[in-house]
């Protein structure tokens, strides 16, 4: 079984930064270097939105959705499976419940996640 483990949301002011983590544990069947890591966010009444992803076998890349650009900078360490999104100048738009997510698409629609970790809460106060 795959399990993917989030950490490190929680309140911040419009302006502050957080730093999130996913922690990736079991085995695939194919090496975890090769899956495209990311993350997604859902706002209460809206849909699951891509954030972010990263994958880095040999060339690294990156991508991140418009709104995001310039403030959230992605990474991963696939010795230690684990995945980071450090999110600066944070606004309240950016309030939502952040997944981690493992595809095989370098930018992946939420339809294509093979798998997700249960979600963290991030909220940004005005």
């Amino acid at each position: 079984q795959v399990q993917l483990v989030e950490s490190g949301g929680g309140l911040v002011q419009a302006g502050g930064s957080l730093r999130l983590s996913c922690a990736a544990s079991g085995s695939t069947f194919r090496p975890w270097s090769i899956y495209t890591m990311g993350w997604f966010r859902q706002a209460p009444g809206k849909e699951r939105e891509f954030v972010a992803s990263i994958r880095n076998g040999g060339t690294t890349y990156s991508y991140y959705t418009d709104s995001v650009k310039g403030r959230f900078t992605i990474s991963r360490d696939n010795a230690k499976k684990c995945l980071y999104l450090e999110m600066n100048s944070l606004k309240p738009e950016d309030t939502a419940v952040y997944y981690c997510a493992a595809a095989r698409a370098l930018r992946p629609a939420p339809e294509e996640v093979d798998y997700w970790g249960q979600g963290t809460q991030v909220t940004v106060s005005s």
